[in-house]
């Protein structure tokens, strides 16, 4: 039996007037919902007749009979045919009566996901979903019906996306958006399974780097920086706290006395939401110098309530990230001769610096709110150059002394290559 001898057809169960055809379907009833074999056409051939629920787009339940034709007389016998009629009835018992799903992948998004999506996800992360699927997956997929959605489908955007010239950063969101939608679906159970999950995306043998900057340089752009800017810069440099971490810092969240700060909140796109993950939420040690910050900011805008916010406008707003990058900390990059760098690049120098003095991996993940270490260790701790060049140099001392000294005595002057 060839798989292009093989054929699925679907129609509904609509049944036939009159006292012949009545007696024709209680007849044929019971077997039909074991599933029967029956031999059509020229040349002959077995043709598998069963019978299952499915869910239409609007949630009403129609049951329908399959068809299948697995093959010429010639290729299998009956038998044969009666164990694939077997296991096709098995699976459908196994679905535990879950109708098979008719809607349409953008039906799904548009009923189903966004609204349910919209109660358990942030809106920052809400947004950038809703992006990808407007921009990369509906136009494409939102017609096909989401039961049809599989593996070569998800990896066929995607080879679509990279031949285009998309990043690989893409590919990864767009793939994420996939799970995230399809794991709704596996929940709601209308699939079985989330075909995401077996797509494998390779690591671009180029990566974006990832500036930071040395404990000098810090110091010498928190010399030329004015405030408010200053002290978002100091505080992020002392406590690698996200830029969204530190502008939604309240007083009350600030204990001087016992020395610690407590990340309890995060503000994004335009509103203050919990941290970014469970290990987020976090306390960290105040150093001396962190101190004389917040005491030096306490003594000029002195706080009127405890939920005040640290940083704000003259009208008790949080500051807007983008305008204080864009009006104050790039320009001062600039006149300086610094590279620009991002607010994320100062969690990189606060994880960098960590590194670099000896603290444990275990210290910088609780520190900086990571959820698992591998996180800090390939994402956030960079080699310092002082560090690196004295290594090599450790290296270069001990080969030299004891091999290529040797070397060097036994090859005559002017033959050395």
């Amino acid at each position: 039996m060839h798989v292009s001898d093989m054929r699925v057809t679907l129609f509904p169960d609509t049944g036939k007037s009159g006292r012949a055809a009545t007696e024709r379907n209680s007849l044929a009833r019971p077997r039909y919902q074991n599933g029967s074999v029956v031999v059509r056409g020229k040349p002959k051939r077995y043709v598998l007749r069963w019978r299952e629920d499915i869910a239409r787009p609007d949630g009403t339940i129609e049951r329908v009979q399959r068809a299948e034709t697995v093959g010429f007389i010639t290729q299998i016998n009956k038998q044969q045919a009666l164990e694939i009629l077997q296991d096709r009835v098995s699976a459908v018992s196994q679905q535990h009566r879950t109708p098979h799903v008719t809607m349409t992948f953008s039906e799904f998004v548009r009923t189903e996901w966004k609204l349910n999506a919209a109660l358990a996800l942030k809106k920052s992360s809400m947004r950038i979903y809703s992006y990808q699927l407007d921009k990369y997956i509906l136009p494409t997929f939102g017609e096909s019906p989401l039961r049809n959605l599989g593996v070569a489908q998800i990896e066929a955007c995607l080879s679509n996306l990279k031949q285009k010239g998309y990043a690989a950063s893409t590919l990864r969101s767009v793939r994420a958006t996939f799970a995230t939608v399809l794991r709704s679906a596996v929940k709601r159970g209308y699939v079985e399974k989330n075909a995401a999950h077996g797509v494998v995306i390779r690591e671009s043998d180029f990566k974006k780097e990832r500036r930071f900057y040395s404990a000098e340089q810090a110091c010498k752009l928190l010399g030329v920086l004015t405030e408010p800017c200053a002290s978002v810069v100091a505080v992020a440099l002392l406590t690698g706290m996200r830029i969204g971490e530190i502008l939604a810092l309240r007083w009350k969240r600030i204990d001087l006395p016992g020395a610690t700060l407590e990340v309890a909140e995060n503000y994004s796109s335009g509103e203050f939401v919990s941290p970014k993950t469970r290990s987020s939420r976090r306390m960290i040690p105040i150093s001396s110098a962190l101190r004389r910050v917040l005491e030096n900011l306490r003594a000029r805008v002195n706080p009127a309530e405890p939920q005040d916010l640290i940083f704000q406008t003259p009208e008790g707003t949080p500051l807007n990230s983008k305008n204080l990058y864009n009006r104050e900390l790039a320009p001062a990059c600039d006149r300086i001769g610094l590279p620009r760098v991002s607010w994320h690049s100062f969690r990189h120098t606060n994880a960098t610096l960590l590194h670099a003095n000896g603290e444990t991996l275990k210290t910088a993940q609780t520190l900086l709110g990571h959820s698992d270490v591998e996180t800090t260790l390939n994402t956030y701790t960079h080699a310092v150059s002082d560090s690196q060049r004295k290594a090599v140099e450790r290296v270069a001392g001990v080969l030299f002394s004891d091999v290529l000294r040797s070397k060097a005595e036994e090859i005559p002057s002017g033959r050395l290559n």
